[in-house]
């Protein structure tokens, strides 16, 4: 391996340390809704976003409260050594996906059908801590 490559890897690997992703697939909830909640606690402050969370009227702010927990819960478990209070954590990515659809029928009048598509989504919390 070339000093080049070597130290680039090096540089990514200590990008790494510091950040801590958790991940929610086949939520069901349609990815619109959802969207609605990340644009909300992108680029935040951890607690600040959970404090938008937390008192949130919408449903979808349960499962991603729940799912920014997890990542927090995963940034201390990478960084035994470090203390949460001293550290200053961030939302930095939230990614939103489109997940499976389930197709259903819905009666209609003179004998047709309507389609239904029931919607869920893949979410993606990247938790960074920078001091």
């Amino acid at each position: 391996m070339g000093a080049r490559k070597r130290l680039t890897a090096e540089k990514l690997k200590e990008n790494k340390k510091s950040i801590a992703v958790a991940k929610l697939n086949n939520s069901p909830i349609s990815p619109r809704k959802m969207r609605l909640l990340a644009d909300l606690i992108r680029g935040v402050e951890v607690n600040k976003a959970l404090n938008i969370l937390h008192f949130n009227g919408k449903e979808a702010s349960n499962s991603m409260e729940k799912l920014l927990r997890s990542a927090i819960a995963n940034w201390e478990q990478k960084n035994e050594g470090s203390d949460i209070s001293q550290e200053v954590l961030v939302v930095r990515s939230v990614e939103v996906g489109g997940g499976t659809i389930m197709k259903r029928i819905q009666p209609a009048p003179q004998g047709r059908a309507h389609r239904i598509r029931k919607r869920s989504n893949h979410v993606t919390i990247i938790v960074d801590g920078a001091k």
